[in-house]
């Protein structure tokens, strides 16, 4: 990289966002831009989860671009390796490889606001940006919880996204740790070849059978041959989800009935009623993720498998303590204990206009501009940003929304003319902030009577959006100018003095 080369538009990772990112740009037309990627290959969460069973709980064929259709999917219910390869194809269909520059981590970027841009330090050199789209994702750093004792273990420690493919699980006594989607995936996958294998249990999760199947030839034929076949299968399974979402934030009791088809699923696999009772959740379903498996619990029902109905306390060299008291000997432990998702490493590295990181300004909970922009971080915008996730769809319609966004942002800039940079308000970010929390307060994810990854150390949910995703769509569809400040540069700018005096 050479050093301090300018762009248009710097993009940071190379996952669902920022390739999606990248090819809507070219299709604006915009060509002058860079992706910053840590690691040495494009994939994102799906190139750094490849512990074994790793698939995903979204409909193939509504997890995937729309303007990417891949009527080859092999499953109804996609692994791991065949997203990671369609992103692959993604990558090289739109030729975006020219513009990713592997092994870039960012460790800092800086609002000049003399310049209008960002300074953007990477371990490969320095360039600078007119915009920055961060999309690093909320499931890019893994969390391991702070155990007394972890250093002290002899075994091999690692967690569910840096599977350690080395280390050899046959036989093996084995901890797994946590009970998300990662872990019921992981627990069947590695059952057989466990010696023994403990699941050490905080909360159980509501887990509803896993329906997948694999495609069948004649329906990959008719989806190559008439294209319109796959977009009415994307519609339906589209439309499905949108339906069930008013029962996930305007009426959460009527989720008993799922509850109840989740309980059943449960007794048909779990004879034993003390290991029902352990595995029955004492919160509404949905507060939670609901989890997708149908082999988790036949898993845990298997005579080298023992549920501990606590997490992990303490670690006393081989031996770990649970909540409740209870021990068990282990060489292997496998954290699968989520990401930093409310407190996102990256925005320790954003520092805005007035001299503060992102992670200051967000020090009382996420928030930002119809999930895109913070303010004091101009031309600064976020894909999968705060209160845009989903507790029962496709991530990617979300995402392709905030493209349209970044799409009419860029536009709105050329509109302005000449140099210029757009500042969300701090009154459009509450009052957009206000709508969402106001409408959050009904939902199942803040009433069901859980804790869950979805809130923050203060109890605010800023993860989730509280509605469709075509009502969100519409709300991302174009950049509303009332709500940002334009800045030009000036000498006051150049003088160190607050850009927004520079507001036209």
């Amino acid at each position: 990289m050479a050093e301090h080369e300018h762009v248009r538009v710097a993009v940071v990772g190379s996952g669902f966002g920022g390739l999606g990112a990248a090819v809507r740009l070219r299709r604006e037309g915009i060509t002058d831009f860079v992706v910053l990627e840590r690691a040495g290959g494009v994939g994102g969460t799906w190139r750094d989860n490849s512990y074994p069973g790793c698939a995903c709980d979204v409909p193939s064929h509504l997890y995937s671009f729309s303007f990417a259709p891949n009527p080859d999917w092999p499953r109804t219910f996609s692994g791991q390796e065949h997203i990671r390869a369609y992103l692959e194809r993604v990558t090289d269909l739109f030729g975006l490889r020219p513009h990713i520059r592997f092994d870039s981590e960012v460790k800092r970027m800086t609002w000049d606001g003399a310049e209008l841009r960002w300074v953007i330090e990477t371990v490969s050199g320095t360039l600078t940006a007119d915009l920055v789209v961060s999309a690093t994702g909320p499931l890019s750093d893994p969390k391991i919880p702070e155990i007394p004792g972890l250093d002290t273990f002899p075994g091999t420690v690692f967690h569910s996204a840096r599977w350690d493919h080395g280390h050899d699980l046959r036989g093996r006594r084995i901890a797994m740790v946590g009970t998300g989607a990662s872990a019921i995936q992981i627990v069947p996958a590695i059952q057989p070849r466990a010696g023994r294998l403990v699941l050490f249990q905080r909360t159980p999760p509501w887990v509803m059978p896993r329906v997948d199947r694999a495609i069948t030839g004649a329906e990959r034929r008719l989806h190559r041959a008439l294209p319109l076949s796959a977009r009415l299968r994307r519609g339906l399974l589209w439309g499905v989800r949108e339906l069930q979402v008013q029962a996930f934030t305007k009426h959460p009791e009527e989720l008993g009935f799922v509850e109840r088809l989740a309980k059943r699923n449960m007794a048909r696999a779990i004879k034993d009623p003390a290991l029902r009772a352990k595995l029955t959740p004492d919160y509404r379903i949905g507060c939670k993720r609901i989890l997708l498996s149908s082999e988790y619990y036949p898993a845990l029902a298997r005579p080298n498998v023992d549920v501990v109905a606590g997490g992990l306390r303490e670690v006393r060299g081989s031996t770990l303590v649970a909540a409740d008291g209870t021990e068990a000997e282990a060489d292997t432990i496998v954290f699968g204990t989520g990401f930093h998702v409310t407190d996102m490493p990256i925005a320790e590295r954003v520092v805005g206009a007035d001299g503060r990181t992102l992670a200051e300004a967000w020090k009382g909970g996420m928030e930002a501009l119809r999930g895109a922009s913070a303010a004091g971080f101009p031309n600064f915008m976020t894909v999968i940003g705060p209160n845009t996730g989903l507790g029962n769809s496709s991530m990617i319609l979300m995402i392709e929304s905030q493209l349209n966004y970044l799409a009419d942002y860029v536009r709105q800039l050329d509109v302005l003319g000449g140099r210029a940079a757009l500042d969300a308000r701090p009154r459009a970010v509450r009052a957009w902030n206000d709508r969402v929390q106001q409408r959050m307060r009904r939902t199942v994810w803040n009433t069901g009577g859980c804790t869950s990854w979805y809130l923050d150390a203060d109890g605010r949910n800023t993860t989730v959006w509280p509605g469709t995703t075509s009502e969100f769509r519409r709300a991302t569809r174009r950049v509303d100018l009332a709500e940002y400040e334009v800045l030009r540069p000036s000498a006051a700018g150049a003088a160190g003095a607050d850009p927004r005096e520079a507001t036209v």
